[in-house]
């Protein structure tokens, strides 16, 4: 038995030896990715409820969130190098074999292209829209709403193009620097054009973030894996940083795919206008363009409009109003295509949202409606449908992983002919990578996310007066006679009355149109800040930039990523450029163009005018450095924004943006990107001088110690 085993090469080990092997080793894969994201995850929470004194809201999902997203990134990258890896390196080596360049360059294209469907954070795309409003940006939200799947496609595009022109770079060793000068001009007179059309400037930011999604976990390494191959077959292997440019041009080329697709849809938008424009009967051809029918136009205006758009939606008419709320209550279908599929959704809306006529006519009495309130209530804290959340993630997962796979497999097995090495090894690990990105999903949309938005509505607090919308409370039997008035040094009345919660009594400013008389409830929403300073102050906003740098710069030492470049680079630069040293300027980058990019949302200052100088600054100082650290430097960008900062930074970003009342919350990502890049430059120029000045020194005092002998 014991011969037979070892002659098919097997052992057999019992549940408990296996257990006692893979119990340490999943401990392993845990615990790096808990410390790839802990730093960030503390600090975020630390400053909302040290610093802000603001509780985290719905606490325990948010926990059972980032829980998921650990766990779900440990499983995806151990699939990713079980399963993907291997067939990307095999095909790499084979492919230059039996294949023409043209075979080669389709393959790389499309390999672009199925990989960026299969990047964690590209998800966060499809789900940025929801806090973009269309009167005031409405190219963005097309392209963020009904046509995201097309935003996904162009990104997907622009990645392919990448990896085609890093494939060609890997077999002709060529220069990326003719690379860079063409593409940043060409991007940097795209943005400028766009910055005078009011509909491409406000895609600008969400194009030039789009750059740092594509460079995750799943496009570097496969296309890393493809150019290695590539270059063991052509011979270019080993000759230093040309493995280096292909995540620079991945992050460059989708920006240009993202602006060009802004372009296509230029003519079916308006121009940004009024909420009472937008909904009003003149311009309704174009707006319904938006929305999929005049039914979800309906539902977005009852749903997220004022109570002025909402009569402009209907013509100015209260009774006609009530009349369509008349026709929804009684017709099932028309209420699905309005407010949804659930059944109380109607209900749910008026509760929460609805003015006190509008109750009026979806509920019956004040009971109904309190109800109803309650029951709204507990859904905001928390229930959670899990088949639904399961299902759909699930889904997601599939579509980004099996495609590519099967891509890959068919491929190696009928275009190069080869069997798949270790294929039970490679199914375990697409398993995995399937089971991973679900997991990480779910983990993202309960909790990272909610973290992210969290924070970044929250943290405007330090400078100005913001509502906690997540403690909103609602006071049934609420009497009007026991609010008083009070008078301002400037002579204005003011209303507001009391609150006992806890044993204490609070505060609360009265604002009639939060009062229900049919349902005699108020509700009301918590205020709190200016934290520091007053309102708009510097010093509140100097708090809120320093809590940014400190956030970038953290999460970019913690990224395990950056520890392989700078080791990488200190094998290159034979010790000259240290580990430690580009991790600083790395981080050093990347904590200042976070804060650059949230006082662009502040203040909100186009990003033309903060993304163009250093490009601009960067092409001269790439034009006076050595090749390789143009290389290491311009592809240092990619490291910093992993599955994790993206989704965080994404939702920090359009929670200030929200709370600032800016059309777009994005940039952020395209400065984190841009400034270590220029950081990691200048301190190359600085070691070449440095080692150039030491060469120099040895070769004088050698010449010395010779003529004098």
């Amino acid at each position: 038995m014991n011969y037979r085993q070892q002659s098919q090469g097997r052992i057999r080990v019992g549940f408990k030896q296996a257990m006692g092997l893979v119990l340490p080793y999943a401990k392993l894969r845990l615990l790096e990715q808990l410390r790839s994201v802990a730093l960030i995850i503390v600090y975020l929470i630390l400053f909302q409820t040290a610093v802000l004194g603001i509780p985290v809201a719905d606490g325990a999902v948010v926990a059972i969130g980032l829980a998921l997203v650990i766990c779900g990134l440990a499983f995806f990258m151990e699939g990713l190098m079980l399963g993907l890896m291997p067939l990307g390196e095999a095909i790499g080596v084979k492919l230059p074999q039996k294949s023409k360049l043209p075979v080669i360059l389709v393959f790389a294209f499309l390999l672009g292209v199925g990989a960026t469907f299969a990047e964690p954070a590209i998800g966060v795309l499809r789900t940025a829209g929801a806090s973009v409003q269309p009167w005031e940006a409405p190219l963005l939200f097309l392209m963020l709403n009904n046509y995201s799947d097309y935003l996904v496609m162009s990104v997907g595009v622009g990645v392919g193009a990448a990896v085609l022109f890093g494939m060609v770079r890997f077999m002709y060793d060529l220069s990326l620097k003719p690379f860079i000068y063409v593409l940043v001009s060409i991007l940097v007179v795209f943005t400028l054009w766009s910055f005078f059309n009011d509909n491409m400037r406000n895609i600008t930011g969400l194009a030039w973030d789009c750059g740092a999604v594509t460079t995750g976990p799943v496009t570097v390494p496969l296309v890393l894996a493809l150019g290695i191959g590539i270059c063991r077959v052509v011979g270019s292997a080993g000759s230093g940083p040309s493995g280096f440019g292909v995540v620079t041009l991945a992050s460059i080329f989708p920006i240009i795919s993202v602006l060009i697709l802004g372009t296509l849809l230029l003519g079916k938008v308006p121009q940004p206008m009024s909420e009472e424009s937008f909904f009003s009967a003149d311009n309704r051809d174009k707006a319904l363009m938006m929305f999929n029918s005049p039914e979800q136009m309906a539902g977005y205006a009852l749903n997220h409009a004022s109570r002025s758009g909402q009569l402009a939606f209907f013509n100015g008419s209260m009774e006609e109003m009530k009349k369509y709320l008349e026709q929804l209550k009684n017709d099932h279908e028309l209420r699905a295509m309005v407010f949804g599929p659930s059944e109380n959704a109607m209900q749910r809306w008026a509760a929460t949202r609805g003015s006190p006529e509008q109750q009026g006519i979806v509920f019956r009495d004040q009971d109904q409606a309190r109800y109803a309130a309650i029951r709204s209530k507990e859904a905001d804290q928390g229930q959670i449908q899990a088949r639904e959340l399961i299902l759909r993630n699930l889904k997601s997962a599939f579509q980004a992983i099996i495609p590519l796979s099967v891509f890959f497999v068919l491929v190696l097995t009928v275009i190069l002919r080869e069997r798949l090495p270790s294929a039970d090894e490679i199914f375990l690990g697409l398993g995995f990578a399937v089971l991973g990105m679900m997991l990480f999903s779910i983990g993202i949309e309960m909790g990272l996310s909610k973290l992210g938005s969290q924070v970044g509505s929250k943290v405007p607090s330090a400078f100005k007066s913001v509502q906690l919308t997540g403690q909103e409370a609602l006071i049934s039997g609420f009497d009007p006679g026991i609010v008083r008035t009070a008078v301002t040094p400037d002579g204005e009345q003011e209303e507001f009355f009391y609150v006992r919660e806890k044993g204490k009594y609070t505060q609360i400013p009265y604002n009639p149109e939060q009062f229900s008389p049919e349902t005699g409830q108020y509700r009301y929403v918590p205020v709190r800040g200016p934290l520091f300073g007053t309102e708009g102050g510097l010093s509140g906003i100097v708090v809120v930039l320093l809590f940014a740098f400190v956030l970038g710069y953290g999460a970019t030492l913690a990224e395990p990523a950056l520890n392989a470049l700078g080791r990488t680079v200190e094998d290159l630069s034979v010790g000259a450029f240290k580990k430690s040293m580009l991790m600083q300027a790395v981080a050093v980058g990347v904590g200042a163009g976070i804060a650059l990019g949230v006082s662009k949302i502040i203040w909100n200052i186009p990003l033309l005018w903060l993304i163009a100088p250093p490009y601009i600054l960067l092409l001269f100082i790439t034009w006076i450095s050595s090749e390789d650290f143009v290389n290491i430097g311009w592809d240092s960008a990619g490291v910093t924004t992993g599955p994790i900062t993206v989704p965080l930074v994404l939702a920090m970003g359009l929670g200030i943006g929200g709370q600032v009342n800016v059309s777009e919350g994005f940039g952020i990502l395209a400065m984190a990107s841009v400034c270590p890049i220029l950081a990691v430059l200048m301190v190359g120029i600085a070691v070449n001088r440095k080692r150039k000045a030491a060469l120099r020194g040895t070769m004088s005092s050698g010449s010395v110690g010779g003529s004098g002998s």
